[in-house]
């Protein structure tokens, strides 16, 4: 739907003549704008100059009221900079690379009624529909929609610069090879095995572009996998996030109305949710199916504590879910209020151990055992948050989730481990001190190994459960690399933010990034130079585009300049952007004169860094932090970005 009309909306009775009056002026002053080229900008050494842009938005639909408030925000700062006697530039292009086209179109080609009725929704015409099975059709037909309303709405934008991405577009393909030719020649792009968000249905790498907008940001976390024996011969496989307290883990926790699967992993019987199954099978675990079992059929059982020796009964909690992680829980009520509010619904409700056949003794010798000291909590930690917080029982899930954060964060940063129950190792040092530690002595034990999995539920837009896989022979952006995260930190210090306050919120996510997969198969977007089985994604081709603006009104005209795409190399961009290499021997290469040659780099000083960048909340967490990174790592200082504005959604 149009951010200009929709045919769904119907609009309160207006007067027609002062409207069609106040059209006619905003359509004479938009074409004198466009015929008089007013806000085409070129360099002017004796005006200061200010660059700004705009995220370029993803042209798989209409724009919509985002898009179109973010944009008047830039049109705004744009238009009071020129007050000011700026030489402004305020350039514009699309986005096509990533999977949502693709999988868009493949519905068409399906017959898929609900994305059919997407369409007809938007208004387009019946006899169009079919010429949505085509990918490249959505970028074209969108492209031209775009720029209809973004001319419509009077935006101050040097039109010559118009560019979109993916192979589609030679010129934007052959500039976004060579950035990542830079970076894999800085060491900054690995090869190898590495955990990813996974669709099983498209058997794709689901990006942040590739799923709703609810799921952006949630990628795989480091976990632990402990391994509970029990006296049926089945292993239970508890998934925790606090392998320290495993000392303290007193009974087992399966849900009940769940179905799991008796499987055969790495040569042993295990229980395990269908879920964990899946993702322990991609995380180069061999796992054979052979059975499946209610958790009501295993309440009862008993199991044996790997490290205490303890037996431990398996009981009933509905909190649990079968289908995150294992879906096997190891309790530790002292310390876990999700644990402690369950045993505590179990030993008030004698129908929960009618149903369950459950001896009372058995829960009556199931005790919580404080592990970790902390001065917040002076008896059990788990019991007072469940009481600070008013959690009554395992169903007042948002209070319990704050007694769980609360306990956590306090423990692992101030809480001490008590001797009596570490010994000399570990007693008395920090959770996070020791941490590691204890993980890599269980590993080695043999009673637990590491795992990847997503902290909540992530859906793939062809609305697929995702899971994380390890994917081998994938290519990473090594965003953990130390010097690398030095020089963002750097960057953020000397920019300006508005508002201040999410300069701290981007030294975090720095921080917070490790490698991130930048390739994907089967989608639109520039293949990786080196690799052409690989397709970069759709957040890593678009961090540094800005650069291209600046040239892009020589490039998008070859015609006009006499420039032959076919000849542009990565010594053309090296000279351009980095002033490398030899401009004669860069002219014979390329065959762009050493006079235009010289003009194109000039265009790129003069206008370069971006002044400010202006986007939505959303991308603060992806797309603006990759801006930062890839910016310092491949121009240098006086090149980096200058400042970033970021503004709210608008809801409907």
């Amino acid at each position: 739907m149009s951010i200009i009309a929709s045919k769904r909306i119907e609009f309160p009775e207006v007067n027609k003549e002062r409207r069609d009056f106040l059209k006619s002026i905003e359509e004479k002053w938009q074409k004198f704008w466009e015929q008089n080229r007013v806000f085409e900008a070129d360099p002017d050494p004796s005006r200061q100059k200010f660059f700004v842009t705009f995220p370029y938005p993803y042209i798989n639909a209409y724009p919509h009221l985002g898009t179109g408030y973010t944009v008047l925000r830039v049109d705004i700062l744009a238009r009071f900079k020129r007050m000011q006697g700026y030489n402004v530039l305020f350039p514009q292009g699309w986005h096509a690379t990533g999977g949502p086209i693709v999988a868009a179109a493949l519905r068409v080609r399906e017959g898929d009624p609900k994305q059919i009725n997407i369409l007809r929704s938007l208004g387009i015409p019946e006899e169009e529909i079919p010429k949505f099975r085509d990918p490249e059709y959505w970028v074209y037909f969108f492209k031209k929609e775009f720029r209809r309303d973004f001319q419509r709405l009077g935006l101050s934008i040097d039109w010559r610069r118009e560019f979109f991405t993916t192979r589609l577009n030679p010129p934007y393909n052959k500039f976004i090879q060579w950035q990542y030719t830079v970076l894999r020649e800085k060491g900054l792009i690995a090869k190898g095995k590495h955990p990813v968000v996974w669709c099983p249905k498209e058997q794709k790498v689901v990006g942040d572009h590739d799923r709703p907008d609810e799921y952006a940001g949630i990628g795989p976390t480091e976990v632990v996998v402990i391994k509970f024996r029990g006296e049926d011969g089945y292993v239970y496989p508890c998934l925790t996030y606090r392998p320290e307290t495993v000392y303290g883990a007193v009974n087992i926790w399966v849900n009940p109305d769940a179905e799991y699967l008796i499987a055969e992993v790495d040569g042993e019987k295990w229980i395990v949710g269908e879920y964990g199954a899946r993702e322990l099978a991609d995380q180069d675990h061999k796992v054979n199916v052979v059975g499946r079992i209610k958790g009501a059929q295993l309440v009862g059982h008993f199991a044996v504590n790997p490290v205490t020796g303890w037996r431990v009964p398996v009981l009933p909690a509905f909190f649990v879910d079968a289908d995150f992680g294992t879906g096997v829980v190891m309790s530790v009520p002292a310390h876990a209020p999700y644990d402690y509010v369950g045993l505590e619904d179990l030993k008030r409700d004698p129908y929960l151990l009618e149903k369950y056949n459950l001896d009372p003794s058995i829960i009556d010798a199931v005790q919580p055992v404080k592990l970790i000291e902390v001065e917040d909590y002076k008896g059990l930690p788990a019991q007072e948050a469940v009481q600070t917080f008013n959690a009554k029982t395992q169903r007042d899930i948002e209070a319990l989730e704050k007694a769980t954060k609360d306990v956590y964060s306090k423990e692992f940063y101030k809480g001490v481990l008590k001797p009596e129950i570490y010994g000399a190792k570990w007693g008395g040092r920090k959770v996070y001190e020791v941490k590691e530690e204890i993980i890599n002595y269980l590993s080695e034990k043999g009673v637990a190994f590491r795992h990847y999995t997503l902290s909540s539920p992530v859906y793939c837009r062809c609305g697929a459960k995702t899971h994380v896989k390890l994917v081998k022979d994938q290519w990473f952006l090594r965003y953990s690399d130390k010097e690398w995260k030095q020089k963002a930190h750097e960057c953020i210090d000397q920019m300006r933010f508005v508002p201040e306050e999410i300069r701290q919120e981007f030294h975090r996510l720095v921080d917070w990034y490790e490698d991130w997969a930048c390739t994907h198969e089967r989608e639109l977007g520039t293949p990786l130079p080196w690799d052409e089985r690989w397709v970069l994604e759709s957040l890593s081709d678009s961090t540094i585009y800005m650069a291209y603006y600046t040239i892009a009104k020589y490039l998008q005209h070859p015609e006009t300049y006499g420039i032959d795409w076919d000849r542009l190399g990565n010594s053309f961009f090296d000279y351009v952007f980095l002033g490398k290499g030899d401009p004669e021997k860069v002219s014979a290469e390329t065959g762009v004169s050493r006079e235009l040659l010289e003009k194109i780099r000039q265009e790129f000083l003069y206008w370069y860094p971006v002044d400010m960048r202006v986007s939505g909340k959303d991308l603060l967490g992806n797309h603006l932090v990759f801006f930062i990174m890839h910016h310092v790592a491949v121009f240098p200082r006086d090149k980096w970005p200058r400042g970033i504005g970021i503004n709210g959604w608008v809801l409907a």
